[in-house]
């Protein structure tokens, strides 16, 4: 089951794919300095009836050349990950034909050894695959325990915050971002981190330090602003439900509705047009009676 944990772990690159850059210089990975980063589609299922998805896929431009890198998050020892991480790499190379890298977060040192040791696929004889993931971890991420740092690099005190998790230093860590965040004030990108970082720890004993940090030293993320971004999510979520409740009565009806028309229903954010709607849906015979039209 993927937990909120587990998407915090590759969010990072999500949500500021520039940050990349300088994780290049930071981390001392192999690579040139990106000048482009886009992401792909995650979904990887072909026409055969089992669905597969990776974590992140970025197309990444350097200044010397183009690759794909494929982002995985792991909290645990798996024996069944590397098949479907041998898939992704030989879907994605066939598919685009560009080198494929597969990156591998853990936020443990018995995950981060177990993932960095080369994964075999094959017969007990022979080896036809074996994969070599790029791993980070807490072996190789820096504890950032600076809050200049952090001002400098948010997203990378995030992956440090997560990759070490479960480490000694992950309380000098957390108060450094505090002390970091607290200088840079409130704002998006501040209390995407934040929340973040609160997801990448939650199944760790220092889930309730960041939960202390947030009553009391982060305590301005309960500001007006915050609570209207969270107000407006909220909004959004609601009139998605109603719009699938009037589209749920029409085809229970058998009424026809087309794509567009599920399109118009569904972009529609007017909760009192869908609660008009919803009210039609129960009596009309065709979406053009529903729009009134």
């Amino acid at each position: 089951m993927v937990t909120s944990s587990h998407e915090a772990m590759h969010r990072i690159f999500q949500h500021d794919a520039a940050a990349i850059a300088h994780a290049f210089t930071v981390l001392n990975l192999p690579f040139a300095k990106p000048i482009a980063v886009e992401q792909l589609s995650v979904d990887l299922t072909e026409t055969a009836p089992v669905e597969r998805r990776a974590d992140t896929v970025l197309d990444i431009t350097t200044v010397n050349d183009r690759f794909l890198m494929v982002i995985e998050a792991q909290s645990a020892p798996d024996d069944s990950r590397p098949d479907s991480w041998s898939y992704y790499v030989t879907f994605l190379r066939n598919k685009y034909n560009l080198p494929v890298v597969l990156v591998v977060i853990c936020h443990d040192h018995v995950t981060a050894r177990w993932a960095s040791t080369p994964m075999k696929i094959g017969h007990t004889f022979w080896t036809t695959i074996t994969l070599y993931p790029l791993v980070l971890g807490p072996h190789n991420v820096p504890a950032v325990i600076d809050p200049a740092l952090v001002v400098q690099d948010l997203p990378l005190a995030a992956l440090s915050a997560v990759t070490h998790a479960r480490e000694a230093d992950i309380g000098a860590i957390l108060e450094a971002i505090v002390a970091g965040i607290r200088r840079m004030g409130g704002n998006e990108t501040t209390e995407f981190y934040v929340e973040l970082i609160e997801q990448g720890i939650s199944h760790t004993a220092a889930a309730e330090t960041w939960r202390n940090y947030m009553a009391t030293d982060l305590s301005f993320f309960r500001s007006e602003s915050a609570q209207k971004l969270r107000a407006q999510g909220r909004a959004e979520g609601l009139a998605m439900g109603r719009a699938e409740d009037v589209l749920m009565v029409l085809r229970h009806r058998g009424v026809v509705v087309t794509d567009a028309a599920a399109d118009r229903i569904r972009s529609c954010q007017d909760e009192a047009q869908l609660a008009t709607w919803l009210r039609r849906a129960l009596d009309v015979s065709s979406v053009a009676d529903l729009f009134g039209e």
